[in-house]
């Protein structure tokens, strides 16, 4: 239904920032909500970010409340994970996906049902 690539990861010391980006494509005239999760190697896959299709609502996971944001840009079909304050701890593969506008439970991966490939996120000492 929407295809999504991720971009903007990188290698990046610690107190330092990033800048993720989702590009959807495909039937992208309907609405759909946005979230991004994480997945760092022996670890379950974390939700992060969420952001309503219309971008009124907005929502952060604990790890990141107070460092990081999301916004979108539905004029260009992509949203953004502004990620301050990095630390080591942050370090994993991070993923967009999108599902049909809803409001319930944004941080149930389950519910979404399309998936980038995800972007490289690794936080230096």
């Amino acid at each position: 239904q929407v295809q999504l690539v991720e971009s903007g990861g990188g290698l990046v010391q610690a107190g330092g920032s990033l800048r993720l980006s989702c590009a959807a494509s495909g039937r992208t005239g309907g609405r759909y909500d946005v979230g991004w999760f994480r997945q760092a190697p022996g670890k379950d896959r974390e939700f992060v970010a969420h952001i309503s299709a219309g971008g009124g609502f907005k929502s952060i996971g604990k790890p990141a409340s107070g460092r990081f944001a999301i916004s979108r840009d539905n004029l260009k079909n992509t949203v953004y994970l502004q990620m301050n304050s990095l630390k080591p701890e942050d370090t994993a593969r991070y993923y967009c996906a999108a599902r049909g506008s809803s409001t319930a439970d944004p941080d149930r991966e389950s519910s979404y049902t399309d998936w980038g490939q995800g972007t490289q996120v690794t936080v230096s000492s």
